[in-house]
Order: C-alpha cells, then sequence, then structure tokens
C-alpha cells in the first residue's frame, strides 16, 4: 500500500474508529485468529466511503489489519487465504489488494498469493478483477497468464491503466492478442477501447497481420465505419 493511502486513512478516520483499528491491529498481531472476526466489522467500524480513485476506507484499514498478522510465508498465505475464501467481495478485494504490500513485508510471501489471483481472474466481477491486476500480479503471472489477465481487463472493460506493470510486461503476442480483439470487434461494428492502442503501436507488424487495415474497405457500412474510428484512434497515439 503506497505510504500516501496510509496518510489519507490516518487523515480520514474518526478518533473512535482509529482507537479500534489500533486496539484491533494489537489484538491480531498477539492473536492472529482475532482477525477473523474483526475482518467483516471494518467496514462498519471505519467507514466504507471512497479513499482514493482506487481505494475505500475499508480497503486500507483492512490491508493494515493484514499487515499486522505475526505470520510469515506458508502460514500467511493459509490464513488470508481462509479470510478469502469466507469473506464477501468488499473483503476479497482487500485481501488481493494487500498481496503486494504483505510481500514487501515478507520475502517469503513471495508467489504464495497467487492461486488467490488466478480465482479472481476467473470471475467476472470488476472488483476483485481490478484488485487482482495489481502490483503483485505484475510480479508474479508468468507470461502467458498476464497476457490473459490484460485479455479479461479488455473484455471486462476495466481501463488498462488499472493493470499494473503494462509498460514493461507487455510484449509482442500480448499486442498480437490485443489486434485480433480489436479486429473480432470492428468486425462486429462494435468500438474498440482507445487503451489498447499504445500497446499496438509499440509492436510494429501486429496490426497488419491481423487483417483489421483491410475492414476499413469492407462492404458492410457498419464494419467500415468501426475500422474507420479504430484505425483513426490509433493514428492519434504517439
Amino acid at each position: 500500500m503506497h505510504p500516501c493511502v496510509h496518510t489519507v486513512l490516518d487523515a480520514r478516520l474518526t478518533p473512535e474508529a482509529r482507537t479500534w483499528l489500533t486496539t484491533t491491529m494489537a489484538r491480531v498481531g498477539e492473536n492472529p485468529a482475532a482477525l477473523r472476526a474483526a475482518f467483516p466489522a471494518v467496514g462498519r467500524r471505519c467507514g466504507r466511503e471512497q479513499l482514493t480513485t482506487e481505494w475505500t476506507v475499508a480497503d486500507a484499514a483492512r490491508v493494515r489489519l493484514l499487515a499486522a498478522l505475526p505470520l510469515r510465508g506458508t502460514a500467511l498465505a493459509d490464513e488470508i487465504t481462509t479470510l478469502h475464501h469466507h469473506g464477501d467481495a468488499a473483503e476479497q478485494r482487500a485481501v488481493l489488494m494487500s498481496l503486494a504490500h504483505l510481500e514487501d513485508l515478507d520475502p517469503t510471501f513471495a508467489g504464495l498469493g497467487l492461486p488467490l489471483v488466478h480465482g479472481a481472474l476467473r470471475t467476472n466481477d470488476t472488483t476483485l478483477i481490478t484488485a487482482a491486476v495489481g502490483p503483485y500480479a505484475a510480479r508474479h503471472l508468468d507470461a502467458d497468464g498476464y497476457r490473459h489477465a490484460v485479455l479479461k481487463c479488455v473484455f471486462t472493460d476495466i481501463p488498462l491503466a488499472r493493470v499494473a506493470g503494462l509498460t514493461d510486461r507487455a510484449d509482442h503476442e500480448l499486442a498480437r492478442m490485443l489486434c485480433d480483439f480489436a479486429h473480432e470487434r470492428v468486425a462486429a461494428g462494435r468500438e474498440v477501447p482507445a487503451d489498447i492502442w499504445p500497446v499496438v503501436r509499440a509492436h510494429p507488424g501486429t496490426l497488419e497481420a491481423s487483417g483489421l487495415p483491410a475492414e476499413a474497405d469492407s462492404p458492410g457500412p457498419h464494419r467500415r465505419a468501426a475500422a474507420e474510428r479504430a484505425l483513426t484512434a490509433l493514428a492519434g497515439v504517439s
């Protein structure tokens, strides 16, 4: 969790909420099992309002509680997996958002949270998918898994700006897959998300290989118009 999120959380919590969170963190540090009862109560005790673009108050408070666990490695992974499996969507999202922070605190945790990432990417819950494609996924998904995570975001209309590590991890194969996706959209006369074009632009040749440019000469007016819009958007990418 970025330090600025901690700062904003501290400023937003009421004195009562701050006292509850501090006390609960101490209890969790002494007895990890205490977190199972406290975790669902965070929204009610601390608040659920939006904290930043990506974080709610409850998200940030839950991550603090998770960071207070005195567990390491597989014991930590087992505990957060239990919390995730028994939690509602908001609790599951917070667990996913905590993964990179927990790894920063405990390097032996590296990679152990990947099953939770894979599980979230199999859902159609955009809040869970967005939480899953954060820094932890960027660090640990293999190349194929990362590409399919990006495609999942594109298919579910999640902005690619929410995908961590895209500039470094986008490769020629991902660009090819995005071009194929764009071609399918254009063939159906549908809009293509504009945020795929920087990835495509970075890998010359992928667009031409997809056959999309030829759609600009399609006899079908809807396909032709969709192709023209897509190619105009691509041309505007620097």
